[in-house]
């Protein structure tokens, strides 16, 4: 089988804001855990060939029953555990990514994502080397200080709002994060996503894709309405295919 585009979900938080004692991936979506409609994507695109799934520990055999044997997933290549901070997770499913062209890094708590987007970052990683979807912010954003008084006001059609799919070549990507570990001791700066991983690491530019803004991440209950009201739309329009 010639691999040329992996996916790597990490999905092994707890979900502390969202409240609860079940795991937001586990939460019960239009009919199907969370989980399952992101994987889903990833599974149907013919541009994916495989996918590595990060899952919490102690969750690795559940999510191999739920989503290798009883949904029949079977572009899942591995299930691995994650660790401490989400870049650990990150690095985990990349150390057991099998050699590819490009690798596709997205939240499990993202199940809105579309094979369009998938296709827009690998489009423009083949050209960029890395490209991350994004939208256009539509608020203004202030930048305040530690009493809460505005210090700033940057130019709204110069910020954007980054969501994944973080598209990469594989060997930029496996740079980055090798680079990461060796140094993630003297880490001053939170790494907050894998953009910021290869902008640091190894001073690549990253590019911004088109996302979409149903694309959103499910953090908080208030987001459980909006995401099942537009994965019921995608669900419909499939059938209609």
């Amino acid at each position: 089988m010639n691999i040329r585009n992996v996916a790597v979900v990490p999905a092994g938080g707890v979900g502390s804001r969202m409240g609860g004692d079940t795991p937001k991936q586990y939460m019960e979506l239009a009919g199907k855990p969370l989980l399952y409609h992101t994987l889903r994507v990833f599974q149907d695109a013919s541009c994916i060939d495989g996918i590595i799934l990060v899952a919490g520990e102690g969750q690795e055999a559940y999510c191999h029953e739920l989503f290798v044997r009883q949904y029949a997933m079977d572009k899942i290549l591995a299930v691995v555990t994650g660790g401490k901070e989400r870049y650990d997770s990150v690095y985990n499913g990349l150390s057991v990514t099998p050699p590819c062209s490009y690798v596709l890094i997205h939240d499990g708590a993202r199940p809105c994502v579309t094979e369009d987007i998938l296709r827009r970052t690998l489009e423009d990683a083949a050209i960029y080397g890395a490209a991350v979807a994004a939208v256009p912010v539509k608020d203004t954003i202030k930048v305040a200080d530690q009493k809460g008084n505005v210090v700033q006001t940057p130019a709204r059609d110069t910020l954007w709002t980054i969501q994944t799919p973080q598209t990469f070549s594989y060997d930029l990507i496996m740079d980055a994060y090798r680079k990461l570990q060796e140094r993630r001791e003297t880490l001053t700066v939170p790494v907050t996503d894998d953009a910021m991983v290869v902008e640091r690491m190894t001073g690549h530019a990253v590019h911004l894709t088109m996302g979409s803004y149903e694309n959103l991440k499910v953090t908080t209950p208030e987001d459980l309405p909006a995401a099942a009201t537009f994965l019921e739309k995608a669900i419909d329009n499939r059938r209609q295919q």
